[in-house]
This record gives structure tokens, sequence and C-alpha cells, in this order.
């Protein structure tokens, strides 16, 4: 199979099943001499992990990486932080918590809403496991890469926050910027607002008795983002932002800025016009999300990314066998009954990796190369 590498400048292969022995990445790119701290990695991964929440699925893995390549271990730093060396940087994730028998009933039985046929259509053999390449476990590498990618945005001010925005028919009225963000790890449902997170548990936890599932969005805002990031055409900041997301499993939809609903919009309320105030012009609305004409224009970039309920649910539902026979599929192990409480951390990483590839496919292009601080 392809597609297994994501980026250009800063790119990221992942590797793994979510019932194999492990699963795991290398990212090629990263600049020589970035300091690392290998603790504030696995603090992302800590965030995504099954069992970080008790909104989430039973299934409890530790998911401690472990880097074999690319790093210089700390020796002779004070601040004992890892030094990359500039060549590919190879982690595994070790799969303890892994129970393929779960799924044996699963081996010639299509679920509705899975990549189990399509599978079949395309390779003519799939991993039954748990969906295999094709479950969330995979977006556990993609955190690891996101949080090296992280450090790199840090050296230059750009920070990357995400939240839920919305659980079925719940939704966040309030805007990002009256709120505290921060406060978005203290809530189970990944909510900053606290009476809003309430009414969200409350329809996951009733969802969940019910044997259902309900689908979500994840709303993201990057800040301190310099203007000039992105290509005028094929390669738009917000083009890539899209493909990232899109790549997120169970994700549907994205918009960046005022979205879909620019539709109804007419061009003398969407236009963002310009203002002088004491950081110098800038626009006096965002509706355009940061980007303009696939360059980052200096403002937040603010996006929004839609996730579909969780295929696998515990009533019963029509699916069918491999020989194209009908099948009531009922299903049985670990699930989320919805997912974007922990997907907030993927969709960070995935943020941070296409912020980190076009700001180093731009020092690229420019007379000074990129260079990050060692200290």
């Amino acid at each position: 199979m392809r597609g297994n590498t994501f980026g250009t400048a800063f790119r990221i292969t992942t590797f793994g099943e979510s019932h194999g022995a492990a699963i795991g990445g290398v990212v090629d790119g990263c600049p020589a001499g970035l300091a690392l701290d290998l603790a504030v990695i696995q603090a992302e991964l800590d965030r995504r992990r099954p069992g970080s929440t008790p909104l989430g699925t039973p299934r409890n893995e530790p998911d401690r990486v472990e880097f074999l390549s690319g790093l210089w271990m700390g020796e002779g730093r004070p601040d004992g932080k890892a030094t990359a060396l500039g060549t590919p940087i190879a982690f595994i994730i070790r799969n303890r918590d892994h129970r393929p028998e779960e799924y044996a009933q699963l081996k010639d039985l299509y679920r509705p809403g899975h990549a189990d046929r399509t599978w079949d259509q395309k390779f003519g053999l799939r991993d039954h496991r748990g969906g295999g390449r094709s479950s969330a476990r995979e977006t556990a590498s993609r955190v690891v890469g996101g949080a090296i990618a992280r450090q790199l945005l840090d050296l230059q001010g750009i920070r990357v926050q995400a939240f839920v925005s919305q659980v079925g028919d719940v939704h966040l009225e309030r805007a990002y910027a009256e709120m505290d963000l921060s406060a978005v790890w203290q809530s189970d449902v990944r909510c900053p607002d606290p009476s809003t997170a309430e009414r969200m548990i409350a329809l996951i936890e009733a969802v969940r008795a019910d044997g259902d599932s309900v689908g979500g969005r994840v709303s993201c805002v990057a800040r301190g983002v310099p203007a000039g990031l992105g290509e005028p055409v094929f390669d738009k900041l917000h083009a890539d932002l899209g493909r990232a997301m899109l790549g997120i499993n169970a994700v549907k939809g994205f918009q960046i800025g005022s979205g879909f609903g620019a539709a109804g919009m007419r061009g003398s309320l969407h236009n963002d016009a310009y203002a002088i105030d004491g950081a110098g012009l800038r626009t006096a609305s965002n509706r355009s999300g940061g980007v303009q004409g696939g360059i980052s224009n200096g403002e937040d970039i603010v996006f929004d990314v839609a996730f579909k309920p969780p295929s696998t649910i515990r009533l019963a539902q029509a699916g069918a066998d491999r020989q194209g026979r009908p099948a009531t599929v009922e299903a049985t192990g670990r699930h989320d009954p919805c997912v974007v409480p922990r997907a907030v951390p993927v969709v960070e990483a995935m943020a941070c990796i296409v912020l980190a590839d076009h700001l180093l496919r731009n020092a690229t292009a420019m007379a000074a190369p990129f260079r990050p601080t060692t200290g």
C-alpha cells in the first residue's frame, strides 16, 4: 500500500497495525541541533492514549514512545534534552493491551461504515483485528511527529491549540478568544467551557448507555503564524491543512474561517477590511481564517474539523459476509462512543506538522536558511 508518508520538507512516515506488536514512525527533515524535550513528546501521547479519558475506549495502552535513531540523548546537555542530529528520527510504540481474539468473529464479515469491504476490493485481503492499519491507533505515531514539529514551532512563537466545540447537537457558543484554552485539558471532553462540557459529557454517557455513538467537531487555532507561509496555487496553506485533517480517521469535513457559512454571505459582509492598530496594518475581522490566496496573512489561523459517529456500536446492524450474503453485526471489543475528545491532540499534531513543513519550505526559499537554537 502507498500513502504512508505526509509532508515535504518535514515528513512523517508511519507503520504498524492496531493489534500487531507495535506501531511507529520515521520523522525526516527535523533540523540538526533542535533541542527536543522527550518528556513533552510523551505528554502529548498521554493526552491521546486509550484510557486518557473516561469517555473513551477502556483499552488501556501505556503508549510509551521509544526512540531508535536520530537523537543525541542528552549527554553533555545541562537541560537533559535530546538533540536532533538532522538524520531520520525513528521511533516505536509497543502495543501492550491488544486482544486480537476479540475480533475473530469479524474475519469474514463486513461491518457497516468501516473500510472492511473497500480493503478487500483494493488489496484482496485485510487485517480484521480492530481494522489493522485503518484503526485510529495509527494516529499515535502522528502525535509523536506533531510533538516534534511543535517544538520547532515554539522557537518561532507559534502556538497551536485545539478543543472540542461540538458533540452531537451540543455546540460551544463562545468564541475562542473569550476563553482560556489552557482549560481544555481540565475537561474529560476537552471543551474549555465548563457548562458546555457538562452537557457534552451527559450526551456521550447517554449515547454509550444506548449502545450507540455520536459525532462532533474539533476547532483549532494557531497563533503567531507569520505572514508568507503557503504557495498561491497547488500548495496553498489551507489546502494542506485540509488534506492533513481529512486524512485523520473518521473525519468527514474541514472548513477554515467562515467555511461553508461563506456560501450564504455577500462579499460586502464577508471581506476582511483592513485597519491600523498598534501592531500596524491588519484585518479588522478574520473570516478568511488567517489564510488569503493560499498564503498566511499573520492573523490567527482558525479552522474546524468534523468527525462522524464511530461506526462500531453495540446495536445490531445489517452487514454482509465476504460472499455477499446478509449478516447481522453486533460489535464486541473496546471502542469509543465519541472520538472527538481523543482527537484533539491528533488535530493539533497534524496542524503542527503542516506548519513546520511550510516553515521549513519557506526558509529554504529564503536567502538566510533556518537555524534552530540549540540552547
